[in-house]
C-alpha cells in the first residue's frame, strides 16, 4: 500500500487528488489525521497497520522566506525529527520506495541555472539556510538506507512551488501565494497600492503543485536512484515581472511599491530539468499564466478560510 505522508498539506493534498484521479490506492499520514510523524514508534505502528509498501514523503514544516527567517529553531527542530523517524521507520518496516520531494534552496547561493553535480559548490543563502541544509540532510538519509539496508529512493528536486491549497497567510506563505493575496485583497477593498518585498529583481522558476503532484506519483514506477534529480525547465521570471503577471490576473488597477527594507533571498533559482525529464519521462506542463490564473481564481472563492 503507498502512503502519503503530511498528506494534510500543499503538496500532499494534491499529490492526494492525483492518485485518486489515477484510481491508485493510497492511505494518508499526518498529524492532524492523528499520526505523529516526528515520533517513531506511532509511524512504525501506522506503517505496520497500513501495511505500508511505498512512501510519498510530502511532510515537512516550512513556509516562505519570513517564516524560515523567524522561525529557524523550529524548522531545525521538527524537520530532523521527520527525516530521522521517516527512514528508520521505512527500514524497520520494510518499506520497499521512499519518493522524497527536496527543496531547490538545497542549491549554492550564487548558482544561477542549477545542476544536480553542481550541489556542493557552496554556501547556501543564509534566508534558506537552516531548511536547505535539512532538505540536504534528507538526501543524505535516503542515500545512507539505501547503502546500508537498500532502500529504493527517488529523490526529486522541486522547483519553487505555487497554486490552489498553498499557504495564504500573510507570514507563511511563499512570494507568489503571497502576492495572490495581496492583489486579490487589495482589489476587494480597493487598495490603492500592493507593496512587493525587496527590489523585485530576484529571478524564480516556479513549478505549478499539480505538476509537482504528478512528479511525485511518477516516481512510484521510475527508475530507483539514490542521487538528486531535478525537475523543472529551466525558466524563470522575476518576482516584479510575476507581479505584473498577477495583477493583471486580478483585474488590479492600483500601483506597485518595492519595499526594499525587506529582504531578496537569493537572486536566482532556476533548474536543468533534463535528468528529471529523462528518469520521469515528462516535464512539468501547465504554464505560469494558466496556474496563476487558477490559483487567482481559487483564492478568490476560498479566501475567507485565510480571512476570518
Amino acid at each position: 500500500m503507498i502512503v502519503v505522508t503530511g498528506a494534510t498539506g500543499f503538496l500532499g493534498k494534491r499529490t492526494c487528488k492525483a492518485l485518486e484521479s489515477q484510481n491508485i490506492p493510497f492511505v494518508k499520514a499526518s498529524k492532524s489525521l492523528g499520526v505523529d510523524l516526528e515520533n517513531l514508534d506511532e509511524t512504525i505502528a501506522f506503517f505496520k497497520e497500513a501495511g505500508a509498501s511505498k512512501i510519498l514523503n510530502c511532510a515537512s514544516f516550512v513556509g516562505g522566506i519570513q517564516f524560515g527567517m523567524k522561525y529557524p529553531a523550529d524548522i531545525f527542530r521538527h524537520n530532523m525529527a521527520l527525516i530521522s523517524t521517516l527512514f528508520e521507520a521505512a527500514h524497520q518496516c520494510g518499506i520497499q520506495r521512499i519518493v522524497n520531494p527536496i527543496s531547490n534552496c538545497v542549491y549554492p547561493a550564487r548558482a544561477t541555472l542549477f545542476k544536480e553535480e553542481e550541489i556542493w559548490d557552496g554556501p547556501l543563502h543564509e534566508s534558506v539556510m537552516v531548511y536547505g541544509l535539512l532538505r540536504k540532510l534528507s538526501w543524505a538519509g535516503a542515500w545512507a538506507y539505501n547503502k546500508q539496508h537498500g532502500l529504493e529512493t527517488v529523490n526529486l528536486i522541486l522547483s519553487n512551488m505555487y497554486g490552489p491549497e498553498d499557504h495564504f497567510e500573510e507570514e507563511r506563505s511563499h512570494a507568489l501565494g503571497a502576492l495572490v493575496m495581496k492583489f486579490v485583497e487589495a482589489k476587494i477593498n480597493n487598495s490603492p497600492e500592493v507593496v512587493i518585498w525587496g527590489t523585485g529583481t530576484p529571478v524564480r522558476e516556479w513549478l505549478y503543485v499539480d505538476d509537482g503532484a504528478e512528479a511525485m506519483v511518477r516516481g512510484l514506477t521510475c527508475t530507483a536512484t539514490n542521487q538528486p534529480i531535478n525537475v523543472g525547465v529551466a525558466d524563470g521570471i522575476s518576482i516584479l515581472e510575476l507581479a505584473e503577471k498577477i495583477k493583471t490576473a486580478v483585474g488590479y488597477k492600483g500601483k506597485l511599491v518595492l519595499d526594499t527594507s525587506k529582504p531578496d533571498g537569493a537572486a536566482f533559482k532556476t533548474v536543468d530539468g533534463q535528468k528529471g525529464k529523462k528518469l520521469l519521462k515528462w516535464t512539468p506542463e501547465i504554464s505560469l499564466n494558466k496556474g496563476i490564473q487558477e490559483t487567482v481564481d481559487w483564492y478568490s472563492n476560498n479566501r475567507h478560510d485565510f480571512t476570518k
